[in-house]
């Protein structure tokens, strides 16, 4: 659902020049809930999250993709952005990330550390001074640790 939903929302946020970093599709109180990050080279400002809101909103009411009530929230990725994409690594090359697997590496599903490469969908970072190399795929989550 979650790829059928992103498929049809990416390019109304990209027609309104902004990018879809992550379509996060959750269960809420009785509720479904639908939240979209989005980001632009300027930065993202409430009105930016009112305007997609609004177009969204709109295309949500003619497809009825979502069976039931659901909630849309539209925020910006934060700080600590979250990374989906290919492309995402390969713009935060060089960051702190932390990441979770989706099983267990020699007993160990968080790694934190300098994301150092990104190919063949596979992703090299520098954790405590030891290599790693994660598959795209074994991924759960990633995210930037955020600058202080």
């Amino acid at each position: 659902m979650q790829r059928e939903l992103t498929a049809l929302i990416e390019p109304v946020v990209e027609s309104l020049g902004y990018e879809l970093v992550w379509l996060q599709l959750a269960a809420g109180d009785g509720d479904q809930l639908m939240r979209l990050y989005i980001d632009h080279p300027d930065g993202i400002v409430v009105e930016d999250c009112e305007r997609v809101s609004r177009e969204v909103s709109a295309l949500m009411d003619v497809e009825d993709p979502i069976s039931g009530h659901y909630t849309l929230e539209v925020s910006s990725p934060g700080l600590d952005r979250p990374l989906v994409k290919p492309e995402h690594f390969d713009a935060f090359t060089g960051s702190e990330i932390k990441l979770r697997l989706v099983d267990s590496i020699e007993g160990r599903k968080r790694f934190r550390g300098v994301l150092t490469a990104r190919a063949d969908g596979e992703i090299e970072m520098l954790v405590d001074g030891t290599s790693h190399r994660f598959a795209l795929r074994d991924i759960e989550s990633a995210r930037l640790v955020p600058e202080i």
